[in-house]
């Protein structure tokens, strides 16, 4: 399995952002939208941004969009790198049965 991750090619996070919300020029644009099509974790990011997009700090909690369990332990698990090693496609799966509210 190759190597899932960031690295030195990759826009950053808020780049990603923006260009998923439509932030940059087309200028800007082009590059990322060529890095998304060969870079499989740049192209999950800037998915996870269209699922999950940022809300105004003001936006009660009730309208808050539920984050699928999997995706929070795995976010979860990276900030405090406590996370045991899985297959991808394992956690893939766990992740989209969770979204179609399967549990």
């Amino acid at each position: 399995m190759s190597n899932f991750g960031k690295n030195e090619d990759c826009p950053s996070s808020q780049e990603l952002l923006e260009f998923q919300n439509g932030d940059l020029s087309i200028e800007e644009s082009r590059p990322i939208g060529r890095h998304l099509a060969v870079c499989e974790f740049c192209a999950a990011e800037a998915e996870f941004y269209e699922r999950y997009p940022t809300l105004d700090e003001r936006t009660p909690p009730s309208e808050l969009p539920e984050i699928p369990r999997p995706l929070y332990e795995l976010a979860e698990a990276l900030l405090s790198h406590k996370r045991e090693s899985i297959p991808l496609e394992k956690l893939i799966e766990e992740i989209d049965t969770a979204s179609r509210g399967d549990q």
